[in-house]
């Protein structure tokens, strides 16, 4: 069965899409004549933004971070995760700290001990959710630490962890004005960096 003739599609040779036939002649000459193919991403552009385009998408530009030159469209995907100044957390005493330094800290701090209070016995960091998992899940040693545990005991175990929780406070919130800072210093610097170009 063949195709009628208005529901037949012609490839534009300019811009590689699919065009209704009838409407082929009257679609090139506006496409050539307006719009220019990106050679770094293909995307057709109109030709009077072409530059613009270019600038607010590939345009080379330095992280802020590390200094490193990323494509600009790709230059919050670096800091969010892969640049090595990023600031990350320590899996262990969630202090933040640049990416470059995390794992360094982490063999010192996962070696560093903290006291078990169910078991009364100092564990390492990095083996402290195994070992919950090993000796203090099942139903038995709940049940048991719980029925031995004193009122006393339970309230010296919430004052110790209150100051934990401040601590975990604090550094959230400093990472979130890091973040602040961060974010302000990058729109600084990129206006600084338009006003040079005009």
């Amino acid at each position: 069965m063949a195709i009628p003739s208005e529901f037949a599609t012609t490839v534009c040779s300019h811009c590689e899409r699919d065009i209704p036939a009838p409407n082929i002649s009257l679609h090139y000459a506006h496409c050539s004549r307006n719009l220019e193919k990106c050679t770094i991403c293909g995307d057709m552009v109109p030709k009077k933004h072409a530059e613009e385009h270019y600038l607010e998408t590939h345009a080379p530009v330095a992280c802020s971070l590390c200094s490193e030159t990323i494509q600009r469209e790709l230059l919050a995907l670096h800091k969010g995760e892969t640049c090595p100044q990023r600031i990350v957390t320590c899996e262990y005493c969630e202090f933040p700290l640049p990416a470059v330094d995390l794992c360094m800290h982490q063999d010192v701090c996962g070696n560093r001990t903290d006291y078990c209070d169910l078991c009364n016995k100092y564990i390492r960091r990095r083996e402290r959710n195994e070992h919950d998992l090993q000796l203090h899940t099942s139903m038995d040693s709940i049940a048991e630490s719980s029925r031995d545990e004193s009122i006393s005991e339970r309230e010296q175990d919430y004052h110790r962890r209150q100051p934990r929780d401040l601590s975990q406070k604090r550094i959230w919130f400093t990472i979130a004005i890091t973040g602040i800072a961060v974010l302000m210093g990058s729109i600084f610097l990129q206006r600084r960096a338009d006003n040079h170009q005009q």
